[in-house]
């Protein structure tokens, strides 16, 4: 595959929109963006002017300026808005290839078939795309180029996906950004994300709430509290679109630690809470020790659909798209020693 500059809009720029914007410019690709906020506009344009001249980027007054010559338009709004940049993109006939960055990936797909496709209103080519990258802070002021730097990033692969535009995107995304792209379909990413992301975020709230009505427990509050409860500190709006655009899956995860909590609370009830409780913790001490997996050797693997579905399902992940668009470099997690 071509890793040469590509012309690619990001319509949104806040958190993950502003780093992304960032992050393309320093790796030499020419970048337009767009946000619906004059005063994002403005800042980001003001921030334009205090990077190297070979990072700068420019930021249009509209969705069609932006994608207009874009040969990559990533779309990096709240769930909510999505529709409408779809629809605005499709309106403007833009031809080349879309992704975006929402944290829900089948519910984008079928905004993706009804907006930017239905009655074939484009042309574009469509990849969902997930960084697993984040902050408690939002907004363009909280972007940062390095945001994204040894991320997994999903790109999906679904059967109708286009080879050819997922691995445009995933080269751009290794040889640009240094990600571990991770091909997966929408339905699984969204399985996986309700347990490490969107119940996390429901349970820190939870606790945070909880905690804010004893005054003594929040001057108490170490380690424990902080990193149990930082992601309740994220914007309501957002959390709110995360769950509840994957909300079947959440529920079903929620539903499944819900009984595990509840076990932990038959403990508690039991003459020895503490030797009951034991064996309760053990599994979750395990599997928090093992993690993150550790990488095992890199190999050449085709680049055939079913063969990166397959890669993406055992947790690996690619980190390089050969020039000729024929194989890729995979990793796979390193077997857990016994």
């Amino acid at each position: 595959m071509r890793n040469v500059a590509e012309r690619i809009a990001v319509i949104g720029l806040g958190l993950i929109g502003g780093s992304l914007l960032r992050a393309l410019a320093a790796a030499g690709h020419h970048v337009l963006g767009y946000d619906t906020n004059p005063t994002t506009r403005a800042t980001a344009r003001t921030a334009a002017a205090r990077v190297p001249k070979s990072a700068r980027w420019q930021i249009t007054s509209s969705v069609p300026d932006a994608a207009a010559a874009a040969d990559v338009v990533v779309v990096a709004v709240p769930l909510p808005a999505v529709p409408s940049v779809f629809d605005t993109l499709a309106a403007a006939g833009y031809s080349g290839v879309v992704t975006d960055v929402t944290s829900v990936k089948g519910a984008v797909a079928d905004l993706a078939a009804a907006h930017l496709h239905g009655d074939g209103q484009s042309l574009a080519g469509f990849v969902g795309g997930h960084p697993m990258a984040g902050r408690e802070a939002s907004g363009f002021a909280a972007s940062d180029a390095g945001l994204f730097d040894g991320c997994g990033w999903v790109l999906c692969l679904e059967p109708e996906t286009s080879i050819g535009d997922w691995l445009r995107l995933a080269a751009l995304l290794t040889a640009g950004l240094r990600v571990r792209v991770v091909p997966v379909t929408a339905a699984e990413h969204d399985r996986a994300v309700a347990a490490i992301s969107h119940v996390p975020h429901l349970v820190a709230a939870a606790l945070a709430a909880f905690a804010a009505n004893d005054p003594l427990a929040l001057a108490l509050g170490a380690g424990s509290f902080r990193d149990g409860t930082r992601v309740a500190a994220s914007r309501p709006a957002l959390t709110a679109a995360m769950c509840g655009g994957n909300a079947a899956a959440t529920r079903a995860v929620l539903d499944a630690v819900l009984a595990d909590l509840s076990a932990a609370r038959a403990a508690l009830d039991g003459q020895d809470p503490i030797a009951a409780l034991e064996p309760w913790l053990t599994p979750g001490a395990v599997a928090r020790a093992a993690w993150p997996p550790a990488a095992g050797k890199a190999l050449a693997l085709p680049a055939d659909a079913d063969a990166l579905r397959n890669l993406g399902r055992a947790g690996g992940w690619i980190t390089a798209v050969a020039r000729d668009g024929r194989s890729v470099t995979a990793v796979q997690p390193a077997e857990r020693p016994d």
